[in-house]
C-alpha cells in the first residue's frame, strides 16, 4: 500500500467516526484542551495545510486553536478537505515536493480518528495495517522538541502491548 492509499484509508476510517460525533460536539477529547468540535476543526485545518503545501503554497502551520471549519455539516466539511488533500497530492510531482508531509498527515488523521472515536464512545480499533504503517513511521523519530504541543511525552506500555497501544502510547495517549 502506498502513502496515498494509507492516507485515503486512514481518512475514510476517521470520517466513519464523524456521524457518531455530530451530536457530541461539546464532549471532551483525549486532546486535553479540545472538545470534539475543536478536534474536527483541527483535522480539517491540518488537511487544508497539507493540501496547500502539495499545491506549492506556503501556508502558516496550523496553530493550537484551529479556525471554526465544520460549519453545519461536519461530515461534508471533512470529506471536502479529505478529497482536496488527496487530489492535490495526486498531481504530478506533488509527492516529490512535499516529501514526508503526507506521511505526517496520514499519522495525524489516523491518531485523531482514534481521539474522535474514544471521545464519543465509538469503536476505536484502528485498521491493523494502518496502525502498523503509522507506528513504523513514527517509532523512535519524535524528539522532545518535535513533540512540541502536538504530542505529550510517551506513555509506558508493557512490551507485549498491541501495536495500536504502542502507537498511542508513543504519541502521549493512554490506550484504553
Amino acid at each position: 500500500m502506498d502513502l496515498l492509499d494509507q492516507f485515503d484509508q486512514s481518512t475514510q476510517w476517521s470520517a466513519s467516526k464523524i456521524p457518531g460525533a455530530t451530536s457530541r460536539l461539546d464532549d471532551r477529547t483525549p486532546c486535553e484542551q479540545w472538545d470534539v468540535r475543536t478536534l474536527l476543526d483541527h483535522m480539517i485545518d491540518t488537511q487544508n495545510f497539507f493540501a496547500a503545501r502539495a499545491r506549492g503554497e506556503e501556508p502558516a502551520f496550523p496553530g493550537k486553536t484551529p479556525p471554526s471549519l465544520i460549519g453545519d455539516d461536519p461530515e461534508a466539511a471533512y470529506e471536502q478537505a479529505r478529497l482536496e488533500t488527496l487530489r492535490a497530492h495526486r498531481e504530478p510531482g506533488a509527492l516529490e515536493k512535499t516529501g514526508p508531509l503526507l506521511g505526517i498527515a496520514f499519522c495525524d488523521q489516523l491518531i485523531h480518528g482514534w481521539d474522535l472515536a474514544t471521545a464519543t464512545g465509538q469503536d476505536a480499533t484502528m485498521p491493523d495495517d494502518l496502525v502498523q504503517a503509522a507506528y513504523a513511521m513514527l517509532d523512535g523519530r519524535l524528539t522532545d522538541d518535535q513533540r512540541g504541543s502536538a504530542f505529550k511525552p510517551a506513555v509506558d506500555v508493557p512490551d507485549n502491548a498491541t501495536v495500536q497501544d504502542k502507537l498511542l502510547a508513543y504519541t502521549g495517549r493512554r490506550p484504553t
